[in-house]
């Protein structure tokens, strides 16, 4: 007679360059029994080196981590290419629509702001787990609000016919809007970080927008230039 096999519980690493959070996170998802701790990381560095080694069905990451670390979205994507077995939740005190998109097209699974509750990243875990996206209730709505809220009239002028922005500024929007980080754009045309850092934010300037929010609502006039 075969024997009733128990499921094997989800194995989880941790990456958060704040030991405290660390800890806070890893004594909550050790009292499920579902979900197993296999790793804990201070950087990407060490992320990486371990999930090279160490299989791990849901990541947990910082989305902003120290300063001498890779960006957020620089992490995603090297996580999405390197370990695509591997689901990913972002949890991260920066909690706004535009960065939660940028996140979930990078390769984000899941998105949980760290004033959130830990049962909400217990329920991110279990979701992923299950190959779903899992945002909460609201963000999942302000996100569509912003998807649906690109005019398409006074910012498709506002960015085509505004004789100040030039051809290196709206090369660094697009890049913005497919998910680029600033790093990201700096590497991939050879140029300094400060000067991408710079365009990017005259461009914002001359088109009269001051927010990633305000660029993803005319993204798709973007798209069509």
């Amino acid at each position: 007679m075969a024997h009733h096999l128990a499921a094997q519980p989800l194995r989880l690493m941790v990456l958060d360059d704040h030991a405290v959070v660390r800890h806070g996170l890893i004594a909550r998802l050790a009292d499920e029994p579902d979900l197993s701790v296999v790793g804990s990381h201070a950087t990407s560095r060490e992320l990486l080196d371990a999930l090279a080694t160490v299989a791990a069905d849901v990541v947990l990451v910082d989305f902003s981590l120290g300063p001498s670390d890779i960006d957020g979205l620089n992490l995603l994507r090297a996580l999405k290419v390197r370990h695509p077995r591997s689901r990913t939740i972002v949890i991260s005190a920066h909690y706004s629509a535009a960065t939660v998109a940028l996140a979930l097209k990078a390769g984000a699974r899941g998105y949980v702001g760290k004033s959130q509750e830990l049962d909400e990243l217990v329920a991110a875990v279990r979701t992923v787990s299950k190959g779903r996206i899992h945002l909460h209730p609201d963000m999942a709505a302000d996100i569509a609000t912003l998807s649906e809220a690109a005019s398409p009239h006074t910012d498709a002028e506002a960015l085509t016919k505004n004789p100040l922005l030039s051809p290196r500024e709206r090369e660094v929007l697009r890049c913005c809007l497919e998910g680029l980080s600033v790093t990201q754009i700096a590497t991939k045309f050879s140029r300094n970080v400060n000067t991408i850092s710079t365009q990017k934010h005259a461009a914002f300037r001359k088109l009269g927008i001051r927010t990633d929010n305000e660029l993803f609502k005319i993204r798709h006039q973007l798209d069509k230039t």
